[in-house]
């Protein structure tokens, strides 16, 4: 799984109130959540963000609720991969669950910058900014957990029998 793509940043403690508001929470439409995404903390995230960007955070991405509107927020908005030092328990599996890709490394997270463009090599562990040249390590997702991500989530790949 290789994701590339251009950075937008954030700092720590990003909650899934600010992800994705409450007041939204009455569809499950991802077309929707995706149109609503960061927009309490971002105005100009929906409009900016494109198909394959990648953000970046700091500690404690993802907490507050355990709703899984938040991941698939992201996901929908087109945000390929998400990379932070650390990210809320919940919310992590609520990501892998639903198919968003995401990563803790806080050396990338310490070099990358606003609209640095990103490639993220889940498969073997490698994240590079390809507009400074640095090269950052993490460990490489397992392979099921690769299976759940390429198939769009858990319930699709139970649904079509790549994991049993």
């Amino acid at each position: 799984m290789k994701y590339t793509g251009n950075v937008i940043k954030y700092g720590d403690n990003i909650d899934t109130d600010v992800i994705i508001p409450a007041r939204y929470l009455n569809t499950s439409d991802h077309k929707e959540l995706a149109s609503h995404c960061m927009e309490d903390l971002d105005k100009t995230f929906t409009s900016r963000v494109q198909a394959g960007d990648i953000i970046t955070a700091g500690f404690n991405f993802g907490c507050g609720s355990s709703r899984e509107h938040a991941p698939i927020a992201i996901k929908a908005s087109g945000i390929s991969v998400v990379i932070a030092r650390s990210f809320a328990r919940i919310f992590y599996r609520n990501s892998i669950n639903i198919g968003l890709a995401i990563v803790e490394c806080p050396e990338a997270v310490d070099g990358i910058s606003e609209g640095d463009k990103v490639e993220a090599d889940l498969d073997n562990g490698i994240i590079r900014n390809l507009t400074t040249g640095a090269e950052f390590k993490t460990e490489p997702f397992p392979e099921f957990v690769q299976k759940i991500i390429e198939n769009g989530g858990l319930i699709k790949s139970i649904a079509d029998g790549v994991i049993k």
